[in-house]
């Protein structure tokens, strides 16, 4: 385990950087919901054909309909995962940057009083 050095200086460059993940991770998030709705609605489609086309009784085309289309559901469920977790990692990604802040208001707050109070 490494002992990282907390400094001002370095403080507010992980902040910056973290501050430029999130601001990607907007693009990321949009760019996954996106497949996902589109995942979502090929797959509704999909869903929709086979259950018209399969000739029986009502639960038999819903049965048919699932067993036709699973490989659209699986996509739109990989699709749905990778969605989810570009949200986590963004949403991690902000509290790891109030986290620095809160650092950096210390580390200023330690380094404001350095010193002080020796004769």
């Amino acid at each position: 385990m490494s002992i990282e050095t907390l400094n001002p200086v370095n403080i507010e460059q992980r902040i910056r950087d973290i501050s430029a993940r999130i601001a990607n991770s907007a693009s990321v998030c949009n760019d996954r919901y996106v497949a996902f709705l589109t995942a979502d609605r090929e797959y509704d489609q999909a869903f929709a054909r086979a259950y018209m086309a399969h000739p029986g009784a009502a639960h038999e085309k819903k049965y048919a309909a699932e067993l036709a289309t699973l490989t659209e559901r699986e996509g739109r469920d990989v699709t749905d995962a990778a969605y989810k977790y570009a949200d986590r990692l963004a949403k991690a990604l902000e509290s790891e940057l109030r986290a620095y802040q809160s650092i950096g208001a210390s580390v200023r707050a330690m380094f404001g009083v350095a010193g002080r109070g020796e004769s």
